[in-house]
């Protein structure tokens, strides 16, 4: 399966917690690509730190579960804490990856929905999937990620 992922960073030394993030995500993997780096600002919440992301393509026959697992155990690894507050909003954080799409299946359990149901609406998801995966098309919409950054923009 192809995963494609989005990891953010808006704490610390951001570009080094992506490259951490990429080389944890990489170990034992089959391939791998990855896209630049893309500045935003925050999405959903208020804060001074401006975020990197990097969006990456993941091949590996890990069931979605299981990925996502792996997922959150490199996130704490990394010393991420939750990215949500007390009353479930989003905070500032180390590292965030999330599941953008897998190939192009369609997921929707309580812990995972494929593709990502921001995905959109948030140019900083859209721009690095440009970049990885031009002909991939959102099986919901049948949009390619050019055309939904275009409806954002």
């Amino acid at each position: 399966m192809e995963y494609y992922l989005n990891i953010g960073s808006n704490m610390g030394d951001r570009r080094d917690n992506l490259y951490r993030a990429v080389v944890a995500l990489v170990a034992g993997m089959d391939g791998c690509a990855v896209s630049s780096i893309v500045e935003s600002d925050p999405w959903g919440f208020e804060s001074e730190n401006r975020f990197m992301n990097l969006g990456m393509c993941l091949s590996s026959e890990l069931e979605p579960q299981a990925m996502l697992d792996r997922i959150h155990e490199i996130e704490h690894h990394l010393g991420s804490a939750s990215h949500r507050d007390e009353h479930g909003g989003y905070v500032d954080r180390l590292v965030d990856i999330d599941i953008v799409a897998i190939d192009d299946l369609i997921i929707d359990t309580p812990t995972l929905q494929v593709p990502h149901p921001h995905l959109p609406e948030r140019d900083f998801f859209l721009k690095p999937m440009m970049q990885l995966a031009p002909e991939w098309r959102h099986p919901v919409t049948g949009l390619t990620a050019a055309q939904m950054l275009e409806a954002v923009s």
